[in-house]
């Protein structure tokens, strides 16, 4: 702890005290949370559920975990500094905060507890005075109650601040999961618009009151699981209507009020998931491309349709060139790109092996369709009509001369017959009672496929 100056105590916690600190070297200002508890083997604080979880998560919405210092058995977290709190924000405000910033600030949030999840965790313990704010920036931090999402029950009754507890906590039950995150967040989201707590409870019993007087009393259709687990207990709903919530937060959307509804949901299978949430038309704006990136970004990666309609022009033009009568397309077949993906470098050999026999096939087609049999013409830039007749003569004179030729005696004796000229690209052969006359070779359709082997 020496590298570090101790500079002002801005929160004092159940399990901790926080403080801000610099540290000498460097000079980044850094945020120290001292534990109260002794801590007398570094097994022991390696075995934290705060440690353990902030080492597996690595999140731009999750606040970093810097260093664990273990000193004359005190235990010391360095994290990174954060500016406030969202309580810190909301106590001693009288306007209300913007859509756009709760928007922004609850976007944040969600893409955090998404990860987490995702990494199988859940916090239990959400609260404004958890979501850590600089600029505008939110970050999720106290993770001292989290918990694996595989971890066996039972679970702690007690696990969040009151007002942000779930109900299926409320009723003491020791199954549930990260749900509870996604209550809380629903509780959060109405103060942020409200200024003012969802369910502000002064017991769980009065806490449970609050909820049925907001969003009505659970029945057999909405939350059959939670009216048993009130009848384990011997506790009786009170039996309330509830209310919309657009009455109780009037400066929230539609869609705000839609979220906020389906979070507040009384059976936590109801209750989307964070993945599900960002999908939320809430969240819509919060993916909008500026017009000058998105026609960038257009120009760089063609609409799905516009795609599509290349592979069937690649299909169309290039089939049967290539061997095993498969049609040919501008993209890689999706077994060489997987193989590709994966690095198997045998598999990127034949990627290679087949794209030059692409190539080659491309090349014979365009070579058959455009060069014709390599004739020069008797008179230069005349006319077509002309010198099509001289070169029908030309060609009479020259089988004429062929047909006149002696050949030596000795390979007449051995048996050899004349051998024909070197063959030409585009042109064949063709050999008819002893005189040789050059014909244009027929175009290749494209419907025709031929094998073709590939070297290696």
């Amino acid at each position: 702890m020496e590298r570090y100056k101790l500079i002002k105590e801005v929160g004092d916690g159940t399990f901790g005290s926080v403080w801000r600190a610099i540290n000498k070297h460097t000079g980044e200002v850094v945020a120290i949370k001292k534990m109260k508890k002794k801590y007398y083997s570094w097994e022991e604080c390696v075995n934290l559920r705060e440690v353990k979880s902030l080492r597996k998560m690595n999140h731009p919405n999750i606040v970093k975990l810097k260093e664990v210092i273990r000193e004359s058995d005190i235990l010391y977290f360095v994290f990174e500094y954060m500016e406030c709190n969202l309580y810190q924000l909301m106590k001693d405000r009288e306007k209300l905060f913007p859509e756009g910033q709760v928007r922004n600030w609850c976007f944040q949030v969600f893409q955090g507890l998404a990860y987490m999840h995702q990494r199988g965790y859940f916090h239990r313990d959400l609260k404004p005075e958890n979501l850590l704010v600089t600029k505008d920036i939110v970050k999720i931090a106290d993770f001292g109650l989290a918990r694996e999402i595989s971890s066996q029950p039972p679970y702690t009754e007690y696990v969040s601040t009151r007002w942000y507890r779930a109900p299926e906590v409320l009723l003491q039950s020791y199954l549930y999961g990260s749900k509870v995150d996604m209550w809380a967040m629903g509780a959060i989201m109405a103060e942020l618009f409200s200024l003012r707590p969802l369910f502000p409870g002064a017991s769980e019993a009065d806490e449970i009151y609050k909820i049925c007087s907001v969003i009505g009393s659970p029945t057999m259709e909405s939350w059959p699981d939670g009216l048993k687990l009130a009848r384990d207990i011997n506790y009786q709903f009170p039996q309330l209507a509830g209310v919309h919530l657009s009455v109780l937060i009037p400066s929230a959307s539609d869609d705000a009020i839609s979220l906020i509804t389906s979070l507040c949901s009384w059976d936590p299978c109801k209750r989307p998931t964070a993945a599900e949430a960002l999908q939320h038309p809430f969240f819509q704006s919060c993916f909008y491309i500026p017009p000058s990136l998105r026609t960038r970004a257009v120009g760089r990666t063609p609409p799905s349709g516009t795609r599509g309609a290349l592979d069937r022009q690649g299909v169309k033009r290039y089939s049967g060139a290539l061997s095993n009568s498969k049609p040919i397309t501008n993209f890689p077949s999706p077994k060489v790109h997987h193989s590709v993906a994966t690095g198997d470098p045998n598999s990127i050999c034949v990627q290679r092996k087949l794209d030059m026999a692409n190539e080659d096939g491309i090349k014979t087609e365009k070579s058959l369709k455009t060069r014709q049999p390599k004739y020069r013409s008797p008179v230069k830039d005349s006319p077509p009509s002309l010198n099509k007749g001289k070169i029908a003569r030309g060609v009479s004179e020259t089988a004429e001369k062929l047909s006149n030729m002696t050949v030596d005696s000795r390979r007449q004796s051995m048996g050899q017959q004349p051998r024909a000229p070197p063959m030409k690209a585009g042109v064949n052969w063709i050999s008819e009672s002893g005189n040789f006359l050059l014909k244009p070779a027929k175009e290749i359709s494209t419907g025709t496929t031929y094998s073709r082997k590939v070297a290696g």
